[in-house]
């Protein structure tokens, strides 16, 4: 493989779009390079093929590249975030029954309210585990990931330990939907498109958006070995260059028809163009029938200077894996987290450009709990207040 070639594997996901356009729409080719899109379906298939060379690039989830920086839940492998693909996109969908149930315990509450369904939903399980039913399950698509700390944060706002009192299941993007119809799950976390689909098959109700949650929150980027990028600064700049010409092409809502039919092809994401339109517009048909729910800040592809990495925002996934146990609170494993989103190579691939990139005022925003300040990571974790199991 020469070094202008890269294979890169991607997940079919709205936040692969970058990627998919820069090497659909050519601005990769101008720039020199050539990508191989491999799409794949797992994250443990993705984060396998990089760390053993046979993916150069991937499109991975943020936590996960930290996860596997650090070696926690898997072998080590350090990893390098030159780029953010995606912020938010992700939605809490569940079935019609557990939509019912929600609204009945709220007892008249505002379920769009995440502060209301947290509360109904402790009702709904305490419920459930007096009569002896068996827990709530709900779907995410890995352990290392914001569909996981989404779902977790929102239950432990309702007094819900997720580790005791529901069930959490690892399932690939693609065949979730299928999970809820086949009743193997009541619920689940995942990106666009995917929530839209269980919709659109009248077998869910998408009860928040990721951004009700999290205001916005860094959700898939692309992920580099650290080795590999060593001796490659100038291939890693030009690729960075394309994702950011690719990124601000999909921003401009003139070339959104576009966009939509390069994401729609059955090799790329693969399902109905006007479920990829909604989602860029940030306008979802939430339940069957007519009934929609708008937010702009939906997905952030590059828009509010999502694509450029900030090691706050890497410390506060770190808090994460803290928080629900699956990382040691350290001093080193904090800065070696921060050290692996680089927004020097992405202002260093920019240049100028970099400049109107800058962050949005707004960081992670989470519902509820304690606001989040990445050097003092501590007194955040401190201040949280744990789930209570419920009585």
């Amino acid at each position: 493989m020469s070094s202008d070639s890269l294979r890169i594997g991607f997940i079919p996901l709205a936040d692969a779009a970058a990627l998919i356009v820069a090497a659909d729409k050519g601005f990769a080719v101008k720039l020199g390079l050539s990508l191989d899109l491999v799409r794949e379906v797992s994250w443990s298939n993705v984060r396998d093929k990089l760390n053993i060379g046979l993916f150069d690039a991937a499109h991975l989830l943020a936590p996960l590249a930290i996860a596997s920086t650090l070696g926690i839940g898997h072998l080590k492998m350090p990893l390098l975030v030159p780029f953010v693909l995606g912020a938010n996109g992700n939605a809490i969908t569940v079935s019609p029954a557990l939509h019912s149930a929600l609204i009945l315990a709220a007892d008249g509450g505002d379920v769009t309210d995440p502060n209301v369904s947290a509360r109904a939903l402790a009702r709904v399980v305490g419920e459930r585990r007096k009569r002896g039913a068996d827990p709530l399950t709900f779907g995410m698509t890995f352990p290392f990931s914001c569909h996981n700390y989404l779902l977790r944060f929102w239950m432990a706002a309702g007094g819900i330990d997720p580790d005791e009192e529901v069930r959490l299941v690892v399932l690939p993007p693609p065949y979730i939907a299928d999970s809820l119809s086949s009743r193997q799950v009541d619920g689940f976390c995942v990106g666009a498109p995917w929530n839209s689909v269980a919709v659109e098959l009248g077998i869910g109700h998408i009860l928040h958006f990721g951004s009700d949650i999290f205001a916005r929150a860094p959700e898939k980027v692309l992920a580099v070995r650290a080795a590999w990028s060593a001796n490659r600064d100038d291939v890693l700049n030009r690729l960075v260059s394309a994702l950011h010409q690719a990124a601000a092409f999909i921003d401009n809502p003139d070339n959104l028809a576009e966009v939509v039919a390069l994401l729609a092809a059955p090799h790329r994401i693969g399902v109905a163009p006007e479920i990829i339109e909604r989602t860029f517009r940030g306008s979802l048909r939430i339940a069957p029938g007519n009934s929609f729910r708008s937010d702009p800040n939906y997905i952030l592809i590059g828009r509010q200077g999502a694509a450029r990495p900030d090691p706050s925002d890497a410390a506060w996934l770190y808090a994460q894996m803290v928080r629900w146990n699956q990382a040691p609170l350290s001093a080193d494993l904090l800065f070696a987290a921060k050290a692996c989103f680089r927004p020097d190579l992405y202002d260093g691939a920019l240049g100028a450009a970099a400049k109107s990139s800058a962050a949005s005022a707004e960081h992670i925003g989470a519902f509820t709990g304690p606001w989040f300040d990445g050097d003092d990571v501590v007194g955040y974790l401190a201040a949280l207040k744990m789930p209570v199991k419920n009585q």
